[in-house]
C-alpha cells in the first residue's frame, strides 16, 4: 500500500512538472522573437529612385528572412505633415522598430519624432541624412542615425568633375576662358546633406587650381521632374552657355539630361555635349554613363544601406549594444554610422 501511494505521488509530481514545462515554453519563445520583429518604415517619397532602392533591399532581406522582420512601407509623399501623421498611427500601433527618412531634418521635427519614439520606447534609426542637430537623438538611447558622409560624396563628384575637365578641357571650356561655368541643382535648403554635397564638390575643384563661375543654384528637392522643367528655362535663357551641370543626386541630373536632349545635346553628337554629374549611382544614371551621355556619378549602395537597417535594427529591438557583431562605427557624433561612397565613370 505504502509502494502503491509512493507511486502515486511520483505521477502526480511528473504530471504536474510537465504542465509547467508545458506552460513555460511559449513565453519562453515570445520573448526570444520566434514571431518577425513587427517594423515600420516611413519614406521620404515612394517616387524617389534611390530610396525606391533601399526598399527594394529591404524587401529582399524580408524574402531571405522572413522568420526574423516583417516590414511595413509607408509613403510620405514628400510631405513633413503626412509624415507626422503617419508616425503618429504607427507609434498607436504594436510596431516595434522604427525606420524614418524624414522629410524635414529641422530640429522641432526632429526632437518631436524622438520624444515620440521615446515615449512609447521604441527604437529609432533615421536614415539617408543627418540632421544639423544631433542632441535630440543623443538624447534618447535607442535612437541613431544610418546616413552616408555627405562631406565624402562632394569631394568625391567634385574630383570627377576636375578628372573630366582634366581631359577634356577642349571640348568642356566652350568659350575658351579657362573658367568653369556650371550650374548646379540641390537637394532641400538647410540640410546637412545639401550643404556638404555642394560646397565640398565646388571647394574640391577649385582646391585642383579650376577656376569657377557659378551661373546659377537651383533648389529642386532631389526632383527629376523640377530638374527638368527648370532645365527647359535655364538653357534658353543662357542660350546653352555654360560648361557643366552639377547635380546633388542622379535624379536631378537624370532631369537635367533630358531637358538637355530636348535641343539635341547628350545624345551621342560629341559636338554637343555638356557634363552632368550626379550622386546616387541609380540604374538609369550608371546606364545614360556607360552610354556616354553623361559624365559620372558618386555610388552609395542601397544594398548596403538596407542591410545596415537590418542589423543595428535587430540589434536595438533585442536590447543589445547598436553596433553588436558589425564592423560599422560611429563618427564624432556618437550616433551616427557613415555609410561609404564610391566614384562612377566610363
Amino acid at each position: 500500500m505504502k509502494i502503491l501511494k509512493r507511486m502515486l505521488i511520483i505521477i502526480i509530481l511528473i504530471v504536474v512538472s510537465m504542465n509547467n514545462i508545458h506552460n513555460y515554453i511559449p513565453v519562453n519563445a515570445q520573448v526570444s522573437s520566434e514571431k518577425p520583429v513587427k517594423t515600420a518604415v516611413v519614406l521620404f517619397s515612394f517616387d524617389d529612385p534611390y530610396i525606391s532602392l533601399v526598399r527594394k533591399g529591404l524587401e529582399e532581406i524580408q524574402n531571405k528572412n522572413k522568420s526574423n522582420v516583417d516590414f511595413a512601407f509607408f509613403d510620405g509623399a514628400r510631405n513633413q505633415n503626412i509624415q507626422n501623421t503617419l508616425i503618429d498611427s504607427i507609434l498607436q500601433s504594436d510596431y516595434e522598430l522604427l525606420l524614418v527618412n524624414l522629410v524635414d531634418l529641422n530640429q522641432e521635427t526632429v526632437e518631436s519624432v524622438v520624444d515620440k519614439a521615446k515615449q512609447k520606447n521604441i527604437p529609432l534609426i533615421l536614415f539617408n541624412t543627418v540632421p544639423f542637430d544631433t542632441k535630440p537623438i543623443q538624447s534618447y538611447s535607442r535612437s541613431l542615425v544610418i546616413s552616408t558622409d555627405a562631406k565624402q560624396s562632394g569631394i568625391l563628384q567634385g574630383n570627377l568633375v576636375v578628372s573630366e575637365w582634366n581631359s577634356n578641357k577642349k571640348a568642356i571650356d566652350i568659350n575658351d576662358d579657362n573658367i568653369l561655368q556650371y550650374i548646379m541643382f540641390q537637394g532641400p535648403e538647410n540640410i546637412t546633406v545639401t550643404f556638404e554635397r555642394s560646397s565640398y564638390s565646388i571647394s574640391t575643384i577649385k582646391d585642383s587650381g579650376i577656376k569657377t563661375q557659378e551661373i546659377l543654384v537651383k533648389s529642386c528637392s532631389w526632383d527629376e521632374t523640377c530638374a527638368k522643367e527648370s532645365m527647359d528655362l535655364l538653357f534658353l535663357r543662357y542660350n546653352g552657355k555654360f560648361d557643366a551641370i552639377i547635380s546633388n543626386n542622379d535624379a536631378m541630373a537624370l532631369g537635367s539630361i533630358k531637358a538637355l536632349q530636348r535641343y539635341g545635346y547628350n545624345t551621342g553628337n560629341k559636338s554637343k555635349y555638356i557634363p552632368v554629374f550626379g550622386i546616387d549611382g541609380i540604374p538609369e544614371a550608371i546606364d545614360l554613363i556607360d552610354k556616354g551621355l553623361m559624365a559620372g556619378t558618386v555610388i552609395q549602395n542601397p544594398n548596403e544601406t538596407a542591410e545596415a537597417l537590418y542589423t543595428v535594427g535587430i540589434n536595438l529591438v533585442n536590447n543589445m549594444p547598436p553596433l553588436e557583431n558589425t564592423n560599422y562605427k560611429f563618427d564624432e557624433t556618437g550616433v551616427t554610422i557613415q555609410m561609404p561612397y564610391y566614384e562612377y565613370k566610363k
